[in-house]
């Protein structure tokens, strides 16, 4: 056995160990990720929910609503299940605190006609490396205290839960029901059962490593269940993308009569470059959104970016290695042989006829394509953003009924209530008349002081001491609408006698909303700087990545147009089954998406360019590189965005809403991105710009000719000026 059979064996064993080793920790991790964070960090409604909670006013994050099943006589007193329920919960290790009607004297917590009454429970917040407190389980405490009245659970403690449950469940699924087809459509494109079947494991291997290591990050920072889902679809499409375009430039060079070894070294030679350049991309995107202070959004980034990273790791060690001990026989056993027609060696005919068709008008075709994705982006100039609570689930489920049944049934519904922390030497004196002030704001349907001014710590900049109080104000709009919106700006507005923090559910959105909108444009310039200098080194040009950026833009606010209309309008609902309309997106997972379809453009991008690039070094003509670019690419990047848009739509099949958006959106954003854009639009506009494409300084040339070798030399004239274009004769 040669060396590098050998070094083939290690890595595969190696990799084989790794995938046992993930398999045996995978338990353990999933148990050490949270739930909810899609709140952002460091805004003035969580430093009011922390103050209130330092003076003895926690925020209270589970609902049971107790009212009588029937009419049975062996039911107890309404107000004697409440009394056993609270006691139940007080009992636990993990419920920080309990309140009820009686034992509180609060009318909030009965219902209108005092048929149900509300149990409201603050849990503990788990301490560094401890799973989460079980909710189901003190649900179930609470219906067996409760001696047969019914019990409803609600609240962002019961909502996150049976989110996490039913993504895991519907995750489950969908992988189960995407395998299978995706295997198909891969022997379909490629040709070979063993070959198919390759891209397929090394998303596997991506994929399940990556969990533990999302585990090891729940030990120090704050990482939701939704990583799991985001490293799954992210892992699927970029394991597959880059196995593809390894495998389609061995089975390239085969054609040309190379043996399988020759082959294998040839396109890794060709491929490592532009895989390692695209992983460098994407996890440039991603990292982006950590800028971005939402907890689930920097836990979803930093699940792509791991898995991005690990998925060109497999591509370029273990894949190679499981070719070089397979040789031959893997690309053998192609059930479809008879009825290919296509020579690898020339490409995609379809393809090839598609760039002939589009660069031979480039202006017309640019154009027209650029008005459709102008068109497509239009929506988006009515979206509106929000947070996802209860209402990402079928209406039918047990959190999201519970819920609507706490609105339609209480005055003042917990999640319309806003926390006020008021702090000032003055503050005694002064809350009377701010009670007041506060009533009459707009769509404020009452005030209570639930904590009276008390000293607090440390005298105030007056020499006085400081007192704060806590205070209570219901509202009569829900969160996330532009009046609970009003209502917040209009409370924080009104005179105070001291320092006013305000928290509550309303607040919360409010204030997300706005720390996104702050931060967005720091994180777009430093993604626009990054990727424009790694496709400028990776291209060794200045116009092609400008082009490629505007040309990303223009996918993606086409993409997000899409959603908007699917989604905030609810037009999708008669395709995707009924959900629940806020006439909002959630944040977190738009941003997301718009992350990860930005990285999937520049991920085809690269590819494209790199074998355009490649082209035009060989042969010296704009249009032929072209052509003979996309008709070698084109089925790599259609087959590769089909297959992360099977991946992805099986999670638009989920009952969650949020699961719907995200696999949809990526779906949508693969699709348009691969076939209409890298097919027509990028052609066409590299057509019209002609050799200016290929645009360089005449300096960083001499660098690029001595870098690349004499092969490249004659496409490269190298000039004693700064800055000269490149000159060549027109096609």
């Amino acid at each position: 056995m040669d060396a590098s059979r050998r070094r083939a064996w290690l890595i595969v064993v190696l990799a084989m160990l790794a995938a046992v080793c993930a398999g045996v920790l995978a338990p353990a991790a999933l148990g050490q990720l949270a739930t909810g964070g899609s709140v952002a960090t460091g805004i003035e409604a969580a430093h009011a929910q922390r103050q209130a909670e330092r003076l003895g006013v926690p925020s209270p994050d589970l609902f049971l609503a107790l009212s009588r099943a029937g009419a049975h006589p062996a039911q107890p007193p309404l107000e004697d299940g409440v009394e056993a329920v609270a006691a139940a919960l007080a009992g636990n290790h993990e419920v920080a605190g309990v309140w009820t009607a009686t034992a509180h004297d609060n009318a909030w917590l009965r219902s209108r006609d005092g048929q149900t009454m509300l149990v409201s429970a603050r849990l503990k917040k788990p301490s560094d490396g401890q799973p989460p407190p079980d909710v189901s389980r003190l649900i179930e405490a609470a219906r067996t205290a409760a001696g047969g009245l019914r019990v409803e659970a609600s609240g962002p403690a019961a909502a996150n839960e049976e989110i996490d449950a039913t993504s895991a469940r519907d995750l489950m699924r969908a992988e189960l029901m995407t395998a299978p087809v995706l295997f198909l459509l891969l022997v379909f494109a490629y040709g070979s059962l063993v070959a198919a079947l390759l891209p397929v494991l090394m998303a596997g291997l991506a994929v399940g490593c990556t969990i533990p290591v999302l585990g090891l990050l729940a030990q120090v920072t704050e990482v939701s269940w939704a990583a799991v889902n985001a490293a799954s679809a992210i892992g699927a499409g970029l394991a597959v993308d880059y196995s593809l375009f390894l495998l389609a430039r061995v089975r390239e060079q085969r054609a040309r009569g190379d043996s399988a070894q020759q082959a294998l070294s040839t396109a890794l030679r060709s491929t490592r470059r532009s895989i390692v350049f695209s992983a460098a991309a994407i996890t440039t995107c991603l990292a982006a959104a950590l800028v971005v202070p939402v907890p689930v959004l920097r836990a979803l980034s930093m699940a792509g970016m791991i898995v991005g990273i690990l998925s060109a790791a497999v591509a370029l060690l273990v894949l190679p290695a499981l070719l070089r001990l397979l040789g031959p026989h893997a690309y053998a056993f192609d059930p479809l042989s008879r009825w290919r027609r296509t020579q690898h060696e020339n490409g995609s005919r379809f393809w090839r006829s598609t760039a002939r068709a589009v660069t031979a008008r480039p202006v017309l075709t640019t154009a027209l394509a650029a008005v459709l994705l102008a068109v497509l982006a239009l929506p988006l100039g009515h979206a509106r953003l929000g947070l996802a609570d209860e209402r990402t689930l079928p209406p039918s489920a047990p959190a999201a009924a519970a819920a609507q049944h706490v609105r339609d049934a209480f005055t003042a519904p917990p999640e319309r209530l806003l926390t006020l922390v008021v702090t000032g030497p003055d503050t005694a004196r002064g809350l009377p008349a701010y009670t007041e002030r506060l009533a009459r704001v707009p769509d404020v349907i009452e005030v209570r002081l639930v904590r009276p001014a008390q000293p607090a710590n440390g005298p105030s900049s007056t020499g006085r001491p400081d007192t704060s109080a806590v205070l209570l104000v219901a509202s009569a709009v829900d969160p996330g609408t532009e009046q609970s919106a009003a209502v917040v700006r209009a409370v924080r507005a009104t005179t105070a006698p001291g320092a006013v923090l305000v928290g509550g559910r309303a607040a919360e959105v409010a204030d997300t909303i706005t720390a996104v909108r702050t931060t967005m444009p720091l994180c777009l310039l430093l993604l626009t700087c990054v990727l424009l200098s790694l496709l400028t080194a990776y291209t060794r040009t200045i116009i092609a990545p400008l082009k490629a950026l505007l040309v990303a833009v223009a996918s993606l606010g086409a993409s997000l147009g899409i959603l908007v209309v699917l989604f905030q309008d609810g037009h999708a609902r008669t395709l995707l089954g009924e959900f629940t309309m806020t006439g909002t997106l959630d944040t977190p997972m738009l941003l997301f998406t718009l992350f990860v379809t930005l990285a999937l453009s520049i991920d085809y991008e690269i590819f494209l360019l790199g074998r355009i690039r490649e082209e035009y070094d060989r042969t010296g003509s704009n249009r032929t590189a072209i052509i003979d670019g996309i008709a070698r690419t084109g089925r790599l990047v259609s087959s590769a965005a089909a297959a992360l848009a099977l991946s992805a739509v099986a999670m638009g099949t989920s009952d969650v809403s949020l699961l719907k958006f995200t696999g949809l959106g990526i779906a949508i954003g693969a699709l348009v991105d691969a076939i209409f854009v890298r097919g027509i639009l990028v052609p066409a506009a590299m057509a019209a710009l002609g050799p200016t494409n290929w645009w360089t300084p005449a300096r960083r040339r001499k660098l690029a000719t001595a870098s690349f070798g004499p092969a490249e030399a004659h496409v490269a004239e190298v000039e004693e000026a700064w800055l000269v274009p490149v000159r060549h004769e027109p096609p």
